[in-house]
């Protein structure tokens, strides 16, 4: 059973192809900016305190193996 594309499917696929494009575009732009916002707030906090270094308390041991 062969069907044929007739030239209406090409315009509604054409169309549906842009817009699935537009909003690809679109999400990807916003994603990207909502995770450099989300980078450039945790840069800003961690800079905005003192340095802390985390210091082990454990004290340094070698291993003997027998």
């Amino acid at each position: 059973m062969g069907t044929s594309l007739t030239p209406e499917f090409w315009r509604l696929f054409a169309v549906l192809l842009g817009i699935s494009t537009a909003v690809t575009f679109v999400l990807s732009a916003a994603l990207d900016a909502l995770v450099l916002r989300a980078r450039r707030r945790g840069m800003r906090h961690r800079s905005a305190g003192p340095r802390t270094v985390e210091v082990s308390h454990r004290p340094d041991r070698t291993l003997v193996r027998h």
